[in-house]
């Protein structure tokens, strides 16, 4: 709880410089607090270039960036979440120190020079390496660096959207991918640490001002599921244009990677010249469709250009989130539904703007699938508690048709490309198709009843196994004596060994083990010989009861390792009489 607080507090003080640097870094390049809203304005520093500015803008933010994260953290490149992902599941939460702050100036810089990215990414990625630096610090185990890793992810989340509900459900949901309650309040301390710091400084108010939307219609509901359906597919479409931008990009550049994002910064200015609505993030031209302010046309032109103006500045290099232009793409497809829906129903369909808010959610879980997430950043981001149930429905819907049209989400596809399966990961292991017989050692030397204990204990001392099987005169299996259990009896005192009851050869020490049949699989017999007090266990035949190989410790932790270990196989000599000397 100490640390969640101390990650909290990072993570808080973290999204404030990010914040910062982004408004810097915006002004200075573009000489507005947000072009995107600002037509095709010159910029007031520069005025003779016109609005041509925009074109140079992201090649001098490229040309800043790209050699940055090519030197000292190429994980900053992209949308950070993955990286992320691949971290608490892979790699224990062990992130780089140094990512935290060249996320923070990589992705200030592209934001700030038009790239049409949004701030989660980065600020999870940031706050995520801060949260596995302490947990490095302090060397604690694994389990709970992870958990610092997710604190950190919400802390920033909070702090930067002042939503500390969905910086919990954002890092419950998609970092650790998991509600355990000792993980829950660990990562709600932190978010509400660092959301108390965001707001002392950023203030209290919704992140996005927009009216109060209501359902004057039952009939209502069903427009809407039909949004979820329609904003699910956006959603979808969105993940899949972003990695063949990104597949293009790779295969048409062959220069250096640290050249790569200023390079191709010329295509993305080339769009900003066209479309300046693009420009970084874009929240002001969202809240203006919203409020709608855009006809249908200009709608459809808006929800294509988010979706090549981020894939071209993901494809490029280029860092930031994807989270945001997700929200962008919804509530343009929301209102445009809402304003064909008005045109087709005027008396049923409503306010359009409601259409544009539901959309916003319902396209972020379409291509994240993490519903639960999206209603609570809806809620926080807007305020707009007044359409929570046509949120959830379409939320809902637009989960299902995400999880029908495509495998993967916009995060975890980045993954499986690289051969990763973060869902696989979780459901199977080594041992899942193993059985007994393709791990287990070959039989060791089997012991004679009649053998006296002394004999016995030598051969023991040899064995590696600690214990052997014993048969009797007649070759029947009898079951296994221990090295411990005939050390036990050679000490006992001397008045012992004239009661009838004082073992005096092997078979007197036979004990039946817990056996498990050479078929049976490997998983299963995990648990017999956990609970053995021995070093292994006998493997017998099925339908025999004849023992054929021997499991142990050492067996399976091989097969866990991915390579089973033959082992030398002790001859399976059968002892009818004291051993020679």
């Amino acid at each position: 709880m100490v640390l969640a607080l101390v990650v909290g507090c990072g993570a808080g003080l973290g999204a404030i410089a990010f914040r910062w640097l982004i408004e810097t870094f915006t002004h200075l390049l573009s000489g507005h607090a947000d072009y995107s809203d600002a037509g095709h304005a010159p910029h007031p520093e520069a005025p003779w270039l016109g609005p041509w500015f925009v074109v140079l803008a992201p090649v001098v933010g490229g040309l800043l960036y790209g050699p940055l994260v090519q030197r000292f953290a190429r994980e900053a490149r992209g949308h950070g979440v993955p990286e992320v992902m691949y971290a608490v599941a892979h790699r224990g939460g062990r992130i780089a120190p140094q990512v935290a702050v060249v996320k923070a100036l990589a992705s200030a810089l592209c934001m700030g020079s038009g790239g049409s990215v949004g701030r989660e990414g980065p600020i999870v990625q940031i706050g995520s390496a801060l949260g596995s630096t302490v947990g490095g610090v302090l060397r604690i185990p694994e389990d709970r660096r992870r958990l610092l890793v997710a604190c950190g992810a919400a802390g920033g989340i909070a702090a930067t959207f002042n939503a500390p509900l969905a910086g919990v459900f954002f890092a419950m949901e998609l970092i650790l991918r998991d509600f355990a309650v000792e993980s829950f309040g660990a990562v709600v301390l932190s978010s509400v640490t660092a959301s108390v710091i965001g707001r002392a400084v950023l203030g209290d108010e919704a992140f996005l001002t927009l009216p109060p939307f209501h359902v004057d219609h039952l009939a209502q509901y069903g427009l809407f599921a039909v949004l979820g359906v329609v904003a699910g597919a956006v959603g979808v479409a969105f993940t899949r244009v972003l990695y063949l931008v990104e597949d293009a990009c790779d295969w048409a550049w062959r220069g250096p990677e640290w050249l790569r994002p200023g390079a191709g910064g010329l295509l993305l200015g080339g769009l900003l010249l066209a479309l300046p609505q693009m420009y970084g993030v874009g929240y002001p031209v969202l809240e203006n469709a919203i409020e709608g302010r855009y006809a249908l046309g200009f709608l459809v032109l808006l929800l294509v250009g988010k979706i090549v103006a981020t894939s071209l500045t993901i494809g490029v290099g280029g860092s930031g989130g994807v989270f945001a232009p997700s929200l962008f793409l919804g509530a343009m497809a929301g209102t445009a539904f809402g304003v064909s829906a008005h045109q087709l129903l005027p008396a049923v369909a409503g306010a359009v703007g409601a259409y544009g808010l539901v959309g916003m959610g319902a396209a972020f879980a379409g291509a994240a699938r993490a519903p639960i997430t999206a209603v609570i950043v809806l809620f926080e981001l807007t305020g707009q508690y007044s359409i929570i149930l046509p949120m959830m429905l379409a939320i809902v819907l637009a989960t299902l048709t995400g999880r029908l049209l495509s495998r993967d989400t916009i995060y975890t596809l980045k993954l499986r490309r690289r051969g990763i399966d973060l869902d696989g990961a979780r459901l199977t292991s080594p041992l899942s198709a193993a059985t007994v017989r393709e791990v287990m050692d070959g039989p060791p030397a089997t012991l004679a009843g009649t053998m006296p204990l002394a004999d016995a204990a030598d051969i023991l001392a040899r064995s590696r196994h600690g214990a052997l099987p014993v048969r009797s005169r007649e070759g029947r299996y009898l079951g296994v004596v221990t090295a411990r259990a005939v050390a036990e009896a050679l000490t006992e005192p001397e008045p012992a060994l004239e009661m009838q009851t004082t073992p005096r050869v092997v078979a007197d020490l036979a004990e039946r083990l817990p056996a498990v049949t050479a078929d049976a699989p490997l998983a299963g017999a995990m648990h017999s010989l956990v609970a053995a007090d021995a070093a292994g266990l006998p493997v017998l035949e099925r339908g025999s009861g004849e023992p054929v190989g021997w499991l142990t410790h050492q067996t399976v932790l091989g097969t866990l390792h991915g390579a089973v270990p033959a082992g030398p196989v002790e001859p399976a000599t059968t002892h009818r009489g004291p051993a020679p000397g």
